[in-house]
């Protein structure tokens, strides 16, 4: 019997922009540096609570991250949106699959859902092809829903003019791929202790927080701490960029694993 605690542990998976650091064919210092901290995979979260794991998108890296976690068991997969960068590794899911012998419960917003509809066609088109991944779809709105002993509250944000979801669970909260954030929506991200937020790069982009953005984003939020993801080699060195942090905002990094559990936070590699 699963002992019910109140113990959240957040997993970076991956802490990386679309393309990844390093970037192929680069020989930029960011790209070039030997500090693993500086090696980013593709953004991605495992939440893990009373034994049971959620990951949130399955990126084209999804694969190495569940083998470089160890991770053995997963209850579902959660998407934010559809970019490729977050839901390519959708059919290593047949993995868990065969060794839950189950179907793995997916949750994404109708729209997202017809996305995966045409990019993974052969898992929707009812030929039950032998080795194919199959899934469990539950269509999710900016309703709160609960996946086992997690309980999850959508929140809205703008990828430019795309809608993406970020969620939060208790006194955590995940947001990538945001430019900006209605009013009401970040209603739902105030009291917070840990807040995992994107910042792409030092310059301005159009659909992502830059460095300065994230940070004034942190600023209204007010979390207890911060972790900046979604990071590319734009940004620069790990150690040079954190150096240059507030105290309470810290770069995420491949393989964190942040621990929440009763006001109390612990973070380590």
């Amino acid at each position: 019997m699963k002992e019910n605690t109140n113990q959240l542990t957040v997993t970076i998976l991956g802490s990386g922009t679309s393309q990844g650091v390093p970037v192929i064919a680069c020989d930029c210092a960011i790209c070039q540096s030997t500090d693993p901290r500086d090696k980013r995979l593709r953004s991605s979260i495992m939440l893990s609570k009373n034994g049971e794991n959620v990951v949130v998108d399955s990126g084209p890296d999804f694969r190495q991250q569940m083998l470089r976690e160890g991770v053995k068991t997963l209850e579902a997969v959660v998407f934010t949106h559809e970019h490729k960068d977050h839901v390519a590794g959708m059919d290593d899911i047949r993995a868990f699959n065969f060794s839950q012998k189950k179907d793995m419960p997916i949750y994404a917003h109708p729209r997202v859902i017809d996305a995966l509809k045409r990019e993974f066609s052969y898992v929707f088109n009812g030929v039950k092809y032998p080795g194919i991944p199959t899934v469990e779809v539950h269509p999710i709105y900016l309703d709160p829903f609960s996946i086992g002993s997690h309980d999850l509250q959508p929140v809205e944000v703008m990828h430019y003019k795309l809608p993406v979801l970020g969620f939060r669970l208790g006194t955590f909260a995940y947001i990538t791929d945001a430019k900006t954030i209605a009013e009401e929506e970040r209603e739902k991200l105030k009291n917070l202790d840990v807040l995992v937020i994107n910042a792409l790069r030092i310059e301005e982009h159009i659909s992502h927080f830059n460095l300065e953005q994230a940070l004034e984003m942190i600023a209204i939020l007010k979390p207890k701490k911060a972790f900046l993801t979604h990071i590319s080699h734009l940004l620069g060195k790990h150690q040079d960029i954190e150096a240059q942090l507030p105290d309470h905002v810290f770069l995420a990094y491949d393989g964190l694993k942040i621990t929440i559990e009763n006001e109390s936070i612990h973070y380590k590699f």
